[in-house]
């Protein structure tokens, strides 16, 4: 990238940081005056009311930040094309609207985890409709291009799938922000090193937001009025977000980008924690007996607590847990020369591992108590 384009990421960065860290005060005294908290119950590990629209922030400063940027371009580059008058970049931002809706009304109103999957799934049909979807598996067991029949479903199951895991791993302060700006940080390095500004202009956009709401989420004072959750509006703008960068990055596209044979990989390498995580619930759930969207205290996070990890000390242990994992799939594949299928059952059986681990440790802390 060129020193322009560097301009354009410090830009986009420092403007959605700034309007976050000036607009969340302003947004936590809304929602003293409304009353809109998170309350503790049985299932969740803090013990005060929390405001819990946080996140509420993300996408507007993310668009005013990438807007700002855009700006600047057509005044230094007038005839640059700018993407976001393409007609794929209006229905993605249709379907980004959407998902951003119903997790405002999910926030305000509480709705049904039934209803809030069917508008998760209309949203992620908007996917392949702006052209977008996983349509190479690189040789991952023995397969390589696929029919558009297969990768639309395949492609909706996987932004679903991101979109949840990002959502449903947020149980404790800075988890879910920590592991979105690990993820998008490494995506926003990736495509600028392949010269794509559009896509990292988005990741970086994002980051400010959510370094922005970190500070508030892990060093707000409840006392002072300053702490505050991202809730479901901030968590599921963040997973359909790097549901689409997760995507366009695994996606075989020569006009876009160059071909990659490690893509589909990479892209499953950086969301494999939470992933894996939300398969291993809804399996152990269909397993009890007990319905899919029946919440419990299975996650990875709980898990941490119940081992007697504080909370400090359990997302230390998870983030540790993603960036090893992401660390070792970069050994194997760069200097092992693994397959791709020799590195997935790898990660599987080191997170197999990972759980039990927990859990005897959960049983010790039991049976001393």
């Amino acid at each position: 990238m060129n020193t322009t384009d560097i301009l354009y990421l410090l830009l986009t960065f420092s403007a959605s940081l700034m309007i976050t860290f000036v607009a969340m005060p302003w947004l936590l005294r809304l929602c003293r005056v409304r009353g809109l908290y998170d309350m503790p119950n049985e299932r969740k590990v803090h013990q005060n009311k929390i405001p819990r629209l946080g996140g509420l922030l993300f996408a507007p400063a993310m668009v005013v930040g990438m807007a700002v940027s855009y700006l600047l371009m057509t005044m230094l580059e007038p005839t640059t094309e700018l993407p976001v008058f393409r007609l794929s970049t209006m229905i993605l931002m249709a379907g980004l609207f959407l998902i951003y809706l119903i997790g405002i009304l999910d926030d305000l109103l509480g709705l049904k985890a039934s209803f809030k999957f069917l508008v998760q799934f209309a949203a992620t049909l908007f996917m392949p409709l702006c052209g977008l979807y996983i349509d190479n598996f690189y040789g991952f067991c023995g397969l390589y291009e696929i029919p558009l029949w297969a990768s639309y479903p395949l492609t909706v199951f996987v932004c679903l799938l991101i979109v949840n895991s990002i959502n449903l791993i947020d149980g404790i302060d800075g988890l879910s922000s920590a592991l979105s700006m690990i993820m998008l940080g490494v995506f926003a390095f990736v495509f600028a090193q392949l010269g794509v500004l559009s896509y990292t202009l988005l990741a970086v956009g994002l980051i400010g937001a959510v370094l922005a709401f970190f500070y508030f989420n892990m060093f707000g004072s409840v006392e002072r009025g300053t702490k505050t959750f991202m809730g479901d509006t901030g968590s599921l703008v963040l997973g359909y977000a790097i549901a689409y960068l997760a995507i366009k990055y695994a996606m075989n596209n020569p006009a876009v980008l160059p071909y990659r044979p490690h893509a589909l990989l990479f892209s499953f390498t950086l969301v494999l924690v939470p992933c894996f995580d939300l398969v291993r619930v809804a399996v152990g759930r269909l397993w009890r007996g007990s319905g899919i969207f029946s919440p419990d205290k299975s996650h990875l996070h709980h898990l941490c607590l119940a081992a007697s990890f504080s909370m400090r000390h359990s997302l230390l242990l998870i983030v540790g847990l993603q960036v090893a994992l992401n660390v070792l799939n970069w050994f194997f594949y760069t200097h092992l020369q693994l397959s791709a299928l020799s590195i997935v059952i790898s990660d599987i059986l080191c997170f197999a591992l990972f759980i039990f681990w927990l859990k005897w440790k959960a049983k010790l802390s039991s049976a001393s108590s």
